[in-house]
């Protein structure tokens, strides 16, 4: 089966074709790219999808398309699993908008476009938040009145489940330990960044809320902050509009507004030139993680391991290490040496005498959403 993955930005769509002949985990990637630049010089996702299917036409050669699946960040507490996309799950995802502004209505134009270029061929979404579905009440309810749980649905979400979910599985098999007995931390660090407690193999805590907001510091997402912040803030200026505040957060804030570049790997540069805002930067953001990391260690009873991921956690050895030095307390320790080297397999960064290993695994959302696919439509 050729399966063509799907993650549409409100910009850019990011492709990837993946052929699951043989095994389903044995999946290969035929094809892949990135379009950017919708709304401006390219009109529309419809278009958009349009230029993908030409780039497509010689890796393909002559083969179609027999399935996709998209990547949707936010199916709130309606979806908590894969499902084949019809109308009424396309009416939901978008009615969840809310949760996920800056996603949902993007993936909603990207499922329409693809209906419009590829007629006839079923569609599946994958959630971002449906591995985070398993925090129990008392994790992902906020102490608000009843009224904003049961009216508006405000509660804890998460997002990059899809990825988290992956890496636990691939974590608990390299270390030799049942899944379903495997308690650790994984922290999906990118742009985006999150962070999860998972205790016997499932999600029992994440960073991430009612939006992709919350947690850790970002690249331009501010991550926690006093929400008496913002009212105060919004009573005092009138021009800080809701809207307005919200793009503040989530496009001026995090590293950007701290050390006044979002990549990570230039604000590294910026610290070790001498560049104080970004020491400052590197500091709050390695701090805030060290926090979370204990927080999650103390919520699953101890974890067997410690995993970096994603961008940022897979590439950034400085991060790693800004990070690992604020670990001690917990006894781990990170080997600079094997913290230093780069590979495309799961690896252990970690002393031999660290209280717990610290593993680096590259993770594969296209792949993970690729074997959900084939599995809803094969259903």
């Amino acid at each position: 089966m050729l399966v063509l993955v799907i993650n549409c930005g409100s910009s850019s769509v990011k492709y990837q074709v993946r052929d699951t002949e043989g095994s389903i985990e044995d999946t290969q990637v035929i094809a892949k790219g990135l379009i950017e630049n919708i709304g401006t010089k390219i009109p529309n996702h419809t278009e958009a999808l349009e230029i993908m299917a030409k780039n497509l036409e010689e890796p393909l050669h002559g083969k179609t398309i027999d399935a996709i699946g998209h990547r949707v960040v936010q199916g709130g507490d309606i979806f908590t699993e894969p499902v084949l996309i019809d109308e009424d799950v396309l009416q939901k995802i978008d009615d969840l908008s809310p949760l996920a502004p800056l996603h949902n209505p993007a993936h909603v134009l990207g499922i329409k476009a693809a209906t419009e270029t590829y007629p006839g061929v079923p569609q599946v979404a994958v959630f971002d938040n449906a591995f985070h579905s398993t925090m129990p009440e008392h994790v992902y309810r906020y102490a608000v009145p009843e009224k904003f749980y049961t009216d508006y649905g405000v509660r804890r979400y998460g997002a990059h489940g899809t990825s988290h979910d992956y890496v636990t599985g691939i974590a608990a098999e390299f270390l030799g330990i049942n899944r379903d007995d495997f308690n650790g931390i994984i922290a999906h660090l990118g742009n985006g960044a999150s962070i999860t407690a998972v205790q016997g193999g499932k999600c029992l805590d994440t960073s991430m809320g009612y939006t992709p907001l919350a947690g850790l510091v970002m690249g331009t997402r501010s991550g926690d902050i006093d929400p008496s912040v913002l009212t105060a803030l919004m009573m005092r200026d009138p021009e800080l509009t809701p809207a307005k505040m919200d793009h503040i957060l989530n496009k001026e804030s995090g590293l950007l507004a701290i050390a006044g570049n979002n990549d990570m790997r230039a604000v590294v540069e910026a610290m070790e030139s001498g560049d104080e805002r970004a020491k400052l930067a590197l500091d709050m953001t390695s701090y805030r993680l060290a926090k979370y990391i204990g927080g999650y260690h103390v919520a699953v009873g101890g974890a067997q391991a410690l995993v970096f991921t994603a961008g940022i956690g897979e590439n950034s050895s400085p991060f790693r290490a800004l990070v690992g030095e604020r670990l001690g307390a917990l006894g781990i320790k990170l080997d600079p040496e094997l913290n230093s080297v780069r590979s495309d397999a799961p690896q252990i960064i970690s002393t031999e005498d660290s209280a717990i290993p610290v593993l680096v695994i590259p993770t594969n959302e296209e792949k993970a959403i690729a074997e959900a696919t084939v599995e809803v439509v094969n259903s």
